[in-house]
């Protein structure tokens, strides 16, 4: 399938997915909301998906909201918004649901609904140079992409409160304290170490992240005691699975295991 913001690949399990708007600085405009939801669903249909790398082509990850489009719907914004959103959060639901992890490489400018798509990420590799930054309130608007929720996930929702607030920016050291990114990495070895994490996840066991990404997703929003009967009822359906066979054997025979994905 063929998109007018993103270019993907798939080889062997591990899925490229390249923010591809380099001219106008990657931004959420309507192309990309509407491919974002689009290529969640493309990647969710695949049953050989065990990994997803996201980058971005040009000076920046993503300038975030495309404010000239904004400008040019004032009269209809609303409902333009509301149209938007519809692509942008179907994607981002369905990439939640997946079973393969979520890896970012992010270079540049990191801006808006930008930081929620990486928060939403199992692992964040930063260049050392990359400035991340919370747009939203500087121009009088809440937040969109699941940033109230991913940005809480990862910083906490106090210091995601201030973030959002005040319109903060940082730099890579500063969003590594606050949780916001994993790994820092000198700027010309970015994707190399991005993916080189990314290859190592994709030959991991993925219906095991799958449930762990979604155990994690629920982990502060319902009881304890309905939180431990999902990890039995996980470890249960994971229990069945060829890789955890696998897993197992490798263990008791001294050897690496060689997870299928399956």
């Amino acid at each position: 399938m063929q998109y007018e913001s993103l270019e993907l690949q798939i080889t062997e399990g591990l899925a490229r997915l390249t923010l591809n708007q380099p001219q106008i600085g990657n931004p959420f405009n309507a192309a990309f909301c509407a491919d974002w939801g689009r290529v969640a669903n493309e990647l969710a249909g695949r049953r050989d998906l065990r990994a997803v790398l996201i980058s971005a082509k040009g000076r920046f990850f993503s300038v975030g909201g495309d404010i000239g489009m904004f400008s040019r719907n004032l009269e209809d914004l609303p409902d333009r918004i509301r149209e938007w959103t519809g692509g942008l959060h179907l994607g981002t639901a369905r990439m939640a649901r997946l079973n393969a992890p979520i890896i970012a490489a992010v270079h540049g400018s990191c801006m808006g609904g930008a930081c929620a798509l990486i928060a939403g990420c199992d692992l964040v590799f930063s260049a050392r140079s990359a400035r991340f930054g919370a747009a939203y309130a500087q121009i009088g608007y809440s937040c969109d992409a699941g940033a109230s929720f991913a940005l809480a996930s990862r910083m906490g929702i106090a210091r995601a409160r201030r973030f959002l607030l005040l319109a903060e920016m940082m730099d890579a050291c500063s969003a590594q304290a606050t949780g916001l990114v994993d790994e820092l990495v000198d700027d010309e070895q970015l994707l190399a170490e991005a993916e080189k994490a990314a290859i190592r996840l994709s030959q991991g066991p993925t219906r095991a992240y799958g449930e762990i990404r979604r155990l994690l997703s629920r982990a502060f929003s319902q009881p304890l005691e309905a939180q431990l009967e999902d990890e039995a009822q996980s470890l249960s359906r994971v229990a069945a699975s060829a890789d955890a066979r696998e897993g197992i054997m490798a263990f008791v025979e001294k050897r690496s295991a060689r997870f299928q994905g399956s």
